[in-house]
């Protein structure tokens, strides 16, 4: 097992703006690109936090992901915004097209942003929650690499093509986000890290044979979650996604894990006003319909109920207070970056 060591959550933020500005990100997009990654250590997700920066900083020297904020966006229809990430930061652009998607969605009640050529997007939940806080419903969609295998198939062709949905409430808003295979690559490798066996159910080995070895599963494929559904509803998100966004599909989709290829990835953003929409009196429904949810009466050897939201942000509270539980290799390796990045930026200055 790797050893971990405990990151003050502002020690983290510090570390990869600092490597983001050192390679010539804008102060927005370092900070947008920050946001996601620290988010998602701080949620528990850890397979789209930190760990994700070395294959980041890769991409930029490599220059397929190039700083500078050159996104180009079109109305294509009074609510559809089409938009170009001219290879940027993904975070950054998609925070970008939300903003115009929520502006433009006060006044016709709903509104669609879809994203091409940008990189990878990290953890959904943060667009959508962004968009619960100025008064909309948010969706969110985007696809993936080929790393699921249909459902009573072995190979790879579907990605795993996560869904995020928020909903404002008179409290938290309701936060979906959850992807359509079983798990994610990020977290095999994150299993891989930390020396351990995934769950059953999760993978398949290159012979399609259920594999907890999270070496054998990146060779093989990803399950998609509960079997024929999850698959239905994965390759439904693909076509919805690459038809809106004009990007690629399966096996041509690249640029989200690698550093040898261009993000061909597509991304949807859908912003509903709650007020232009006259949605307002069915938010304190919402409300009162969700704490019935987890005020309702348990199972035997029930520990409590939750609803989609609660645990990332009680977890997210937690570590604010008690830092972030990181394997020790990937903050030295961080840091290295780190110091490598700013030393050479100082030295060009």
């Amino acid at each position: 097992m790797s050893a971990t060591v405990v990151v003050d959550a502002q020690d983290e933020r510090r570390v990869l703006e600092d490597t983001l500005v050192a390679l010539g990100a804008g102060p927005a997009e370092a900070a947008d690109q920050t946001l996601l990654l620290l988010e998602a250590d701080l949620r528990g997700r850890h397979s789209h936090g930190i760990q994700r920066l070395p294959v980041i900083v890769e991409r930029i020297r490599r220059g397929l992901l190039v700083p500078g904020e050159r996104l180009s966006k079109s109305w294509a229809a009074e609510a559809f915004l089409a938009v170009d990430g001219a290879a940027g930061f993904g975070p950054h652009v998609a925070m970008r097209a939300s903003d115009l998607i929520a502006e433009r969605a006060a006044r016709t009640g709903i509104a669609i942003a879809a994203i091409r050529n940008a990189s990878h997007l990290g953890m959904l939940a943060c667009y959508v929650e962004a968009l619960a806080a100025r008064g909309c419903i948010g969706v969110a969609l985007t696809t993936s690499e080929a790393l699921v295998h249909p459902q009573g198939g072995r190979q790879a062709l579907i990605g795993t093509n996560p869904l995020a949905i928020a909903v404002p409430t008179d409290d938290e808003p309701f936060l979906l986000d959850m992807a359509t295979g079983a798990i994610s690559m990020g977290e095999i490798l994150a299993y891989l890290e930390r020396g351990a066996y995934l769950p059953r159910g999760r993978a398949v080995d290159r012979e399609g044979h259920p594999t907890t070895d999270p070496a054998a599963a990146m060779q093989g494929a990803i399950s998609p979650f509960g079997g024929g559904k999850g698959y239905s509803l994965g390759l439904g998100i693909e076509l919805l996604v690459a038809a809106l966004s004009g990007t690629a599909l399966g096996q041509d989709v690249t640029g989200t894990l690698d550093v040898q290829h261009p993000a061909s990835k597509g991304d949807v953003i859908i912003a509903v006003d709650v007020k232009s929409a006259r949605l307002r009196p069915f938010t304190v429904r919402i409300s009162d319909y969700l704490r019935l949810l987890r005020t309702s009466e348990r199972a035997a050897g029930s520990s409590g109920i939750a609803v989609p939201g609660d645990r990332s942000r009680m977890t997210r509270l937690e570590r604010l207070q008690s830092g972030i539980p990181l394997p020790e290799r990937v903050w030295s390796q961080v840091q290295r970056l780190h110091a490598e990045t700013t030393e050479a930026a100082r030295t060009c200055a």
